[in-house]
Formats: structure tokens, sequence, C-alpha cells
């Protein structure tokens, strides 16, 4: 059945690729996150671990919106690794970080979903797409406050 939202076709499907790179960017940085939730050590083990463990599980559930989204525009959501491995700007771990290096890959993932968020809502902007635009919205809030907070990690106290 064809789709009659109030925008054309072009735009949703440039909206939707958009979030496809989202999506595979969100996942990649979830399984990064929940990797090193279960792989920290060290003397922040308890504060990382937890840290971790809460990042990872709104990520679970923000893929789920994406992926939902993509559907509403009519579009497949992509779901593989294969897939997620072309998308995704983030890369995935070739080595075993210390805490502090785990911490800083996820500063550098956060900032990452950030920038392709920032990327399709000029896309959504101009279609008009406020659900879309809302979405993205809310996705680098999270995202922004996220490395903030594991940047305050590194930091030295003065």
């Amino acid at each position: 059945m064809e789709i009659n939202i109030g925008i054309d076709d072009a735009d949703r499907k440039a909206i939707a690729d958009g979030l496809s790179r989202l999506l595979a960017d969100s996942y990649t940085l979830y399984l990064k996150t929940h990797n090193y939730h279960w792989n920290v050590t060290g003397p922040q083990f308890t504060t990382l671990h937890t840290l971790f463990e809460t990042h990872y599980t709104e990520l679970a559930l923000a893929v789920d919106e994406i992926a939902e989204r993509i559907r509403a525009l009519g579009h497949r959501a992509p779901g593989s690794y294969t897939e997620f491995a072309k998308l995704s700007v983030i890369e995935e771990d070739a080595d075993e970080p210390g805490a502090n290096e785990m911490v800083a890959r996820l500063v550098a993932g956060q900032e990452a979903v950030v920038r392709t968020a920032r990327q399709v809502i000029e896309i959504a902007g101009r279609a008009g797409d406020e659900p879309t635009a809302d979405l993205l919205t809310q996705r680098m809030q999270v995202h922004e406050k996220n490395a903030w907070m594991l940047r305050s990690l590194l930091e030295k106290a003065a």
C-alpha cells in the first residue's frame, strides 16, 4: 500500500537512509558498551560497570525506536552485523583496552552518534519530518550528556 504522510518518496528514502546509519552507529555503540561492561577491570570497576550498564540499556531501547521510525517511513531497517559494519562510522575493537581507553573510546562513539544525528536532522527538517527531528533531538541530548559524563571521568582533579 502506498504511503501518504506528507513526505515525498525521495525524502522518506533519504531520511530512512540516514536513520539506518544512526541505527548502525547506535547498535555498534551498544555492542561496544556492553562488551566494556563485561570486561572492565581496575580501581573504577564498580563505577564503570554500572555506568556502562546504564548506557547500553538505554541504547537497547533506542535502537528499537530508530528501527521502528525507519519502518514507519516505509523502508526496511538494517538488522545484521554485516549491514551495521558497512553503515557505521564506529569501529569494533581489535584489542582489549584498559578502563581509561574504554572510556575514551566510548566518548568518541557517543560523539560519533551525535554527528550522524546532526546530519540526518538537516534532511528531516527540510522535509518537514517533525517526528524524526524530535527523535533525533532526543538522541543528541542523550549522547551529548553521556559523552560529557564519560569525559569527566578522564579529567584530572583540580
